[in-house]
């Protein structure tokens, strides 16, 4: 089968390799999916760099998302038929960007029947991240106001669609007129482009009536941070997502005191070890919120197998709206 690997550590376009490697096959309670469609996630160009918390051992083949259908059962999976259309985690080192990948069976769930397979393949880290965020860590609330830094993005997208969906009043924060006019498309109320208007704790006070924020929604850290601490409202949250800015924060726990605020961390992943049902229970209400229309994935780019490398350069260099989404035919 092809399959993107990487041999060494550094920037994706110069250590990933489209190869022919040999086919793998399925470990007990594993699946093989036969990949349709591979969304492209920062820690694949985490993975290619060396930097992410995960660091499989060498050659291995990148790719944490993608929609697929069961190829082939591994001892004991049951559950599960080939044929079945599904979305998830590969297991690496085994990964998406490749004809065939492995899945442990647990970390798969059915593919909505309202999306297509781009769509389908970036619904599950960034929305489960979004559901989880907003849902069970900052307990958003009908008429609240929530604010969405880079808000085009492919987590940031989500929120502003779940956020809407919520019931809330969502201001967008975005880096330029084309992701400003994206952000509009989504829904948000409020759209706030930081590269015009550098002064985004005044812009989310005048747009709030001086109240500022309730939830923040904050994948970015560094100076996003920094200007949702100063414009979050009493009793207000702040989740802290990521930190695609590059810059960690060192919050002033004094501040959080003085004004009453709370900071509230989401690692998704954790939910697979601490709680896994609720995974699945968070994937039946997004795949109603995606048969009603609330909600659709924005796929911002679509690239073949052999285009793989390009799509994670342009990720890696914050190039993109949305998803980008290798396709299989």
């Amino acid at each position: 089968m092809k399959a993107w690997q990487v041999t060494t550590h550094g920037e994706p376009a110069s250590v990933l390799r489209l190869v022919d490697i040999p086919t793998p096959q399925p470990a007990p309670g594993q699946i093989r999916v036969a990949v349709r469609a591979a969304a492209l996630n920062f820690p694949d160009v985490l993975l290619c760099r060396g930097t992410y918390q995960i660091r499989p051992e060498l050659p291995f083949t990148p790719g944490v998302e993608l929609c697929g259908v069961v190829d082939e059962l591994g001892e004991g999976v049951t559950g599960l038929a080939v044929g079945d259309r599904v979305i998830g985690n590969p297991a690496l080192p085994h990964g998406s960007l490749a004809e065939f990948a492995l899945a442990e069976a647990a970390d798969v769930l059915p593919a909505p029947e309202a999306l297509d397979d781009a769509q389908a393949s970036a619904l599950h880290i960034a929305y489960q991240t979004g559901w989880f965020g907003l849902h069970r860590r900052a307990r958003l609330q009908a008429g609240e106001t929530l604010l969405v830094h880079a808000a085009a993005g492919g987590v940031g997208s989500a929120a502003v669609q779940l956020g809407k969906a919520a019931g809330a009043r969502v201001v967008a924060v975005v880096g330029g007129a084309a992701k400003a006019e994206v952000a509009r498309q989504l829904g948000a109320d409020i759209v706030i482009d930081r590269t015009t208007d550098t002064d985004i704790v005044r812009a989310v006070k005048e747009a709030t009536g001086g109240r500022g924020a309730d939830v923040v929604f904050d994948p970015v850290g560094g100076d996003a941070y920094a200007a949702s601490a100063k414009c979050v409202a009493f009793e207000g949250r702040i989740l802290v997502v990521g930190f695609a800015g590059g810059t960690v924060p060192a919050p002033a726990l004094n501040h959080a005191l003085v004004k009453n605020y709370s900071i509230v961390g989401l690692h998704w992943g954790l939910y697979k070890q601490y709680a896994p049902t609720e995974i699945a229970v968070a994937h039946a209400e997004l795949g109603k919120f995606a048969t009603s229309g609330a909600i659709a994935p924005l796929v911002g780019g679509r690239f073949s197998l052999d285009q793989a490398a390009e799509g994670l350069t342009r990720l890696g260099a914050g190039d993109s709206v949305g998803r980008l989404v290798v396709l299989l035919p």
